[in-house]
């Protein structure tokens, strides 16, 4: 409903921003990471947003980006994570060492954030690994382009990792086959999500 708040940041505490947006302040509760984003009070900041409606409350939560927001809409949507245990392990992790971890099968790297303990963790890393595969099997008839790297090592993981935050695996592909598949996985994540950035 809300897709961002962009206004003045009038308010700010650890898990909380309040944004006025034409003289309406909209509270959304936030992660760690993007609380560590965020300008000082009185300054101008946006946030991408998600709104959960309950019975009892209406909740908004903000994020610094788009990375962050589709990561937490993934987490959130497996069973026994609420948007509690979302924010916990967006504040303890940011979403490409989720996105790591989830492609590494690391699910004790989860284990860190407070409300996760390990079965939770190990169904978390299970069902956004299925997520991952169910991507590169897309109707599209995705496959690997010559001289793009595929099944073996960092290029690999990268493009999982890619895969989890969001984009399509022909995109985390091309961007990954455009760097050096020897270097370590969170590199290589990290210059691709530049270069996609750039697009």
């Amino acid at each position: 409903m809300l897709y961002s708040v962009k206004g003045e940041l009038i308010h700010l505490e650890p898990r909380v921003a309040v944004i006025s947006c034409g003289g309406v302040g909209f509270r959304c509760q936030i992660t760690m990471n993007t609380a560590r984003q965020l300008p000082s009070i009185g300054s101008e900041a946006m946030l991408y947003t998600m709104m959960n409606v309950r019975e009892d409350a209406i909740e908004l939560f903000g994020f610094a980006d788009q990375g962050e927001l589709n990561s937490f809409k993934q987490l959130t949507a497996i069973s026994g994570v609420g948007p509690k245990v979302g924010l916990s392990i967006l504040s303890e992790l940011s979403p490409e060492k989720v996105a790591l971890a989830v492609a590494a099968g690391d699910y004790k790297a989860l284990t860190k954030a407070a409300g996760v303990g390990p079965k939770l963790a190990q169904r978390i890393v299970l069902e956004m690994k299925d997520k991952v595969q169910a991507l590169a099997r897309t109707d599209d008839g995705f496959t690997v382009p010559s001289g793009i790297p595929s099944a073996a090592g960092n290029a690999a993981q990268a493009v999982d990792a890619l895969t989890v935050l969001g984009f399509s695996a022909s995109e985390a592909s091309a961007a990954v086959g455009k760097l050096d598949s020897s270097l370590a996985v969170e590199v290589l994540v990290r210059d691709a999500l530049k270069m996609l950035a750039r697009r």
